[in-house]
């Protein structure tokens, strides 16, 4: 644990409360990842109480090419007084000029995982051969559009070796829609998705993160947009982010 860091973040989330009974109350739009779906609404709630101010969600995946994907709707001109997704889809959105964050700081960090419907076999994904037949074994796949289905689909089966079989019997769940509820509905058997959205689905059972080795671990960073509408309210959400409270909602969730 970074102590400097902890009791920096404590002090300034003591400063932001102590001056919050003074401020005007304001209402801040914040798009997310679906990575923080899970502990958003917790989060979100601590912040209005201590602080007076009103946060609106939506949520969309960071890459991919529906329009609830949050790369789409930043370039499409949606505005938004904080930005949360992962680093590499907003350092996208910054270099081609969609995006203009005043702050910016990574707050969590998340790994894929592996689930099949509650009840059926839990296959072995120990290790990269494990892993490998198992995703031949199953009849059918599914992974998301965005950051985590776009490493399975482009990278991970490629190093394993497999990418034509996979790709034959694979679907891309597109948009707002989790990995969890196609596999919870029997319209896939093998789910590869983010571990903190598995979790979001209660007919799964999770059969763990992949191999090591094989894992790709995504950053997920959030910023203060440039276009705030409450520039002051924003910035308050974004130091109570990595409040302590915050961070243990997050961890609880399933991210490191």
């Amino acid at each position: 644990m970074n102590f400097t860091r902890t009791a920096k973040t404590l002090v300034a989330v003591g400063a932001l409360l102590a001056c919050a009974g003074n401020a005007q109350a304001d209402n801040i739009k914040v798009l997310t990842t679906g990575i923080l779906k899970g502990s958003f609404s917790e989060i979100a709630a601590l912040f209005e109480r201590d602080t007076g101010h009103k946060v609106t969600m939506s949520w969309g995946p960071s890459s991919g090419n529906s329009p609830e994907a949050s790369q789409v709707r930043i370039k499409n001109g949606e505005h938004v007084d904080v930005l949360i997704m992962v680093n590499t889809g907003m350092d996208e959105l910054v270099k081609g000029g969609f995006f203009v964050p005043l702050e910016r700081k990574d707050i969590a960090v998340s790994k894929i995982g592996v689930a099949v419907k509650m009840g059926h076999p839990l296959p072995d994904i120990s290790s990269a051969a494990a892993l490998r037949q198992a995703l031949l074994n199953a009849s059918s796949i599914g992974y998301s559009e965005g950051a985590s289905g776009s490493y399975v689909a482009n990278v991970l089966v490629k190093k394993l070796g497999i990418a034509d079989e996979v790709a034959a019997k694979s679907k891309v769940i597109l948009g707002r829609k989790f990995v969890g509820e196609s596999v919870a509905s029997g319209e896939v058997e093998l789910g590869l998705q983010q571990i903190s959205e598995l979790r979001l689905e209660p007919g799964l059972a999770i059969v763990g993160p992949l191999p090591e080795d094989l894992q790709k671990s995504s950053v997920v960073t959030a910023a203060v947009s440039s276009k705030a509408e409450h520039v002051e309210a924003a910035k308050q959400f974004f130091t109570y982010i990595s409040s302590p409270a915050a961070v243990a909602l997050m961890k609880k969730s399933g991210l490191d």
